[in-house]
């Protein structure tokens, strides 16, 4: 739960550290860049990393399995084995509507 933040260690503008900035800069110049960066960034998600794979064949699809024969005891039993080499990501995806970053930190709605 709640894995879906900023995992990166780099200045987000909507956080409140000044972790990225200069250390040599003063707390006034700091508040200043990060007031700068705040107006240029934007709040919007406009792509995302798909979760979907190309396999050998050109499918596309999230998991890939394929159909094995067993026998076990004189007896032939087909099971389902999960294929996890020879996968390629989709990459990167456009979004049909902009959506509003995790890390966002202004209350949309009150109740």
């Amino acid at each position: 739960m709640g894995g879906s933040g900023s995992k990166s260690k780099g200045y987000w503008p909507f956080s409140g550290s000044g972790s990225g900035d200069d250390p040599t800069k003063d707390g006034n110049e700091r508040s200043m860049a990060r007031i700068r960066s705040f107006q240029n960034a934007t709040p919007f998600v406009f792509t995302r990393r798909s979760s979907l794979f190309f396999d050998e064949d050109g499918d596309l699809a999230h998991e890939f399995y394929e159909e094995t024969i067993v026998t076990k005891n004189g007896r032939r039993r087909a099971k389902l084995k999960r294929i996890q080499k020879n996968l390629i990501p989709q990459g990167i995806i456009k979004l049909d509507h902009p959506r509003i970053h995790v890390d966002f930190p202004v209350v949309l709605c009150e109740v």
